[in-house]
């Protein structure tokens, strides 16, 4: 990872805004330090505050880890950042992109693109709390407020505003579906990131679940007219709010259409696992927020068909939950569960959003 010094941020920011900028301060998300950036690694973001004529302004500047998840290459992670540098700014309510740019090869310091050996994305900063915060309080609380009920409605207005934009692609939808199964992040990178000799889950699980996922390959494959404007990892933690219902979106991926299924799977399936934390099935506040955005989502698209796609997308959703990498504190218990929902999702040809613990059995 090549060092990232202050001057040669100044000089970089001073070359993406066509004026002087002299940075203040700079390091890493949540950690902010000053001087040198000692904390800076790939992956973790980091937020640089600075002076443009008399405005004080934050960005944000992101790189791609290296390793698994399809990320291995520098390519890999190449794409990732110059497809977001794209796609950004083209969807409503997200986080500007600013711009794309390298670390040098041979030197301590950045520019536009050039004589590279990797990238970093620049984004702006946008003020306050990730939605995971609001469902960390409900769990805690055991019950939840009217700004939670509004916030679910809007987070699902939302998704069917942007669904609700089309693309007729046959190949593109074939493709993502495609990339549902053997995609770096999707479902068969999640399976080989599983460490053996696991208590709570065996190699034939994935075996079976992998072969599942095959079958739901061929049915959507049929499926080429849903392909819509999508976010694609719309989840609790890409989700930032203000007051109130105000809302900003984080780090959409893999494309810009794709399955509206992937989005609404992607936030929901977090509803049940708060839910299975807490009381051990789908119930209480977290059940009331469940049904509340799937109803007020299907009641503004009018797309019953979706929950006869969504098996595979909450599939691949909740093997991320279950995993021991992702979230090494969970209890056998809950994982278990979460492998039970699993399996019996994907034998259902119609997701019933009303009796979800009959999946947990």
């Amino acid at each position: 990872m090549p060092e990232l010094r202050l001057e040669n941020l100044q000089e970089y920011l001073s070359e993406v805004y066509k004026k002087r900028v002299v940075v203040l301060k700079a390091g890493p998300l949540g950690a902010e330090g000053e001087g040198d950036l000692k904390g800076f690694g790939y992956g973790i973001p980091c937020l640089v505050e600075f002076k443009l004529d008399s405005e004080t302004k934050k960005v944000v500047l992101e790189t791609v880890r290296p390793g698994g998840f399809g990320h291995e290459h520098f390519s890999d992670r190449a794409a990732v950042l110059l497809w977001q540098n794209h796609a950004f700014n083209l969807l409503p309510k997200h986080v500007r992109a600013l711009d794309v740019g390298s670390f040098l090869r041979e030197a301590q310091g950045l520019k536009s693109l050039g004589d590279c050996c990797e990238l970093f994305l620049l984004t702006e900063f946008v003020e306050g709390k990730l939605y995971h915060f609001d469902l960390d309080n409900v769990k805690e609380a055991g019950t939840m407020t009217e700004l939670d009920e509004d916030r679910c409605i809007a987070l699902a207005d939302y998704l069917a505003e942007v669904h609700a934009t089309k693309k007729s692609a046959p190949e593109l939808y074939v493709r993502r579906v495609r990339d549902l199964l053997g995609h770096g992040e999707g479902i068969f990178g999640l399976t080989d990131s599983y460490p053996r000799g696991l208590k709570y889950v065996d190699e034939k699980f994935f075996v079976e679940l992998e072969k599942s996922c095959i079958e739901w390959r061929w049915h959507l494959k049929n499926k080429t007219h849903r392909l819509s404007q999508a976010h694609g990892d719309f989840h609790p933690w890409n989700i930032i709010f203000r007051e109130g219902t105000d809302f900003t979106v984080l780090d959409r991926s893999r494309g810009e259409f794709g399955e509206p299924a992937d989005d609404v799977a992607a936030l929901t399936v977090n509803y049940v696992f708060y839910s299975l934390q807490e009381f051990g099935e789908l119930s209480g506040p977290f059940e009331k927020l469940f049904v509340l955005f799937w109803k007020n989502y299907l009641d503004r698209t009018g797309d019953d068909e979706v929950l006869q796609v969504v098996q595979p997308y909450y599939a691949w959703r909740s093997i991320v939950l279950a995993s021991p990498l992702w979230y090494p504190n969970l209890s056998e218990d809950v994982r278990r569960k979460i492998f039970r929902f699993t399996r019996n999702l994907l034998k259902s040809k119609e997701f019933d959003i009303e009796d979800v613990n009959s999946y947990l059995k």
